[in-house]
């Protein structure tokens, strides 16, 4: 036990950016692993074994398991469009927005990959061995997003950008002190349930991706796999989309909430500190009496 404990502290990490990029990593692996998964039941079972909603709650899952599994050591960004916004606003160097983003984005195409070789089987049946981004048998909606049909592309772009803006919008004030903050074991289940909203009610349009790495991580996977270049030219390059507008959308849901909210709350009390002293104190000095008499009595 004592070599087995001495080879597990001889492999710590001692980067602290590496550390967090592995959490970036196995928590988007997490994340898209239980959507992904739940698409390809639904899809491949032709909706014998689960509706749309289940991959809804699914991802909401997915995010909720992978907040509690690497907030700790990265934060849980989880999408490069969190990771951009949370530089804007100083809480993280504008340097390891790179590394945050190319980890999530192989995190998610890790996850996409355990999925096509879990449901490989039930693919082809439901593809015919054909893999395909459009047509009755396509399969590629399993892993990335695609969008409805008779959209412009004005409301592809507008959509994403809502979905995301509404997602940093809902999520910065629960870790807001200056609000009304959550308690930090609460904070997985309520952003799965801000995430489980979004998905229910602003995924019709373009699927509800709000997060390239989401969207991105599996189409490479796809393009290696077998789909080739369709999975990026399919709907008049639609890929873009969810690349681009969620990386405005989050920035923008941050400024939403700072002009709206955060720049009006009040300020904290610079003497609430001091002003709770005097009762401490006088607790302190209670339990003390309390001892003497009690040791004075039973001498």
């Amino acid at each position: 036990m004592a070599t087995l404990r001495k080879k597990m502290v001889m492999m710590k990490m001692r980067n602290r950016l590496a550390r967090q990029c592995l959490g970036e990593i196995l928590g988007t692996f997490v994340l898209l692993l239980f959507g992904c998964a739940a698409a390809a039941q639904v899809k491949t079972s032709r909706q014998a074994k689960g509706q749309y909603l289940s991959v809804n709650m699914s991802f909401a899952v997915g995010v909720m398991s992978a907040m509690y599994l690497c907030l700790g050591v990265s934060g849980a960004h989880l999408n490069p469009a969190v990771s951009l916004s949370f530089c804007v606003l100083g809480h993280l160097p504008w340097r390891k927005l790179l590394p945050y983003s190319l980890s999530q984005v192989l995190g998610a195409y890790l996850a996409s990959a355990v999925v096509y070789v879990m449901y490989y089987d039930a693919i082809m049946e439901y593809s015919g061995g054909v893999l395909t981004s459009v047509g009755p048998n396509e399969t590629a909606s399993i892993f990335a997003t695609h969008p409805a049909e008779g959209l412009s592309l004005q409301t592809k772009f507008f959509d994403q950008v809502v979905g995301t803006a509404a997602l940093l919008l809902c999520i910065l004030p629960l870790n807001d002190k200056r609000n009304k903050p959550v308690p930090a074991a609460l904070l997985p289940p309520i952003v799965a349930t801000v995430i489980l909203g979004i998905a229910m009610s602003m995924s019709y349009n373009c699927g509800g991706a709000i997060n390239p790495a989401r969207d991105l991580g599996p189409r490479l996977f796809m393009l290696t796999a077998g789909w080739g270049t369709e999975v990026f030219t399919c709907f008049d390059y639609f890929f873009w989309v969810p690349l681009v507008a969620p990386m405005v959308g989050a920035p923008l849901g941050c400024l939403l909430y700072f002009v709206f909210i955060n720049w009006h709350l009040p300020d904290p009390d610079p003497d609430s500190d001091v002003k709770c002293q005097p009762e401490i104190l006088a607790a302190v000095n209670m339990k003390i009496e309390f001892y003497l008499a009690f040791t004075y009595i039973h001498s």
